[in-house]
């Protein structure tokens, strides 16, 4: 309650959310979100704002509806403005076709996923986070769609106008340059 206007907890306590009080709650995790997806904290920013933008235009839209949650709502929204960002930027700069190479590799046997969780689990957080957001745009969106957002690879093949091959193809090369990222990590850990 600490900084907190007598205004904005009365709206709170009312049902009503301000657009403050919406930006103040949830800001942070969808500022992750949109890092995820940027790679950088300047673009997430921006598309943070345009997102918000979006947000509270469309709240009543969102009130009148019984789906869903307005977090999982308001995340669909950040994503969808990612994806756009993206798009955007490869028509300026080629960003996410070059990034989604089109090269359809053989996908190699996948090792578990236990082997990955249990490198990931040794180290925080914001390590891993870093670590995704140095992926090439390509790979990074593939990745976030599949493991973040639980997209099926004709999901992401759809959106991305790509093949599902492709999809296939770019999460594979994501998993291997983390897993080659947490490995080095890892291993000057144990050095030190």
């Amino acid at each position: 309650m600490f900084g907190r206007s007598k205004e904005k907890i009365a709206n709170e306590r009312n049902g009503t959310l301000s657009a403050e009080v919406l930006y103040d709650r949830y800001a942070p995790m969808l500022l992750g979100v949109c890092k995820r997806y940027c790679g950088n904290l300047e673009d997430a920013e921006d598309v943070l704002h345009d997102g918000f933008i979006k947000i509270i235009r469309n709240l009543s839209g969102f009130e009148g509806r019984n789906e869903g949650t307005l977090e999982g709502w308001m995340k669909r929204i950040m994503i969808n403005t990612a994806l756009n960002y993206l798009r955007s930027r490869t028509k300026e700069k080629k960003l996410l076709v070059s990034g989604l190479n089109t090269e359809v590799l053989p996908v190699e046997e996948e090792e578990p996923e236990m082997f990955f969780e249990e490198l990931a689990g040794r180290l925080k957080k914001e390590q891993i986070m870093e670590m995704i957001c140095t992926l090439p745009a390509g790979y990074r969106t593939v990745f976030n769609l599949y493991v973040f957002e639980s997209w099926s690879h004709r999901e992401i093949a759809a959106e991305l106008r790509c093949t599902e091959s492709t999809s296939k193809s770019q999460l594979s090369k994501a998993r291997a340059m983390l897993r080659k990222q947490l490995t080095l990590v890892l291993n000057k850990q144990i050095v030190a």
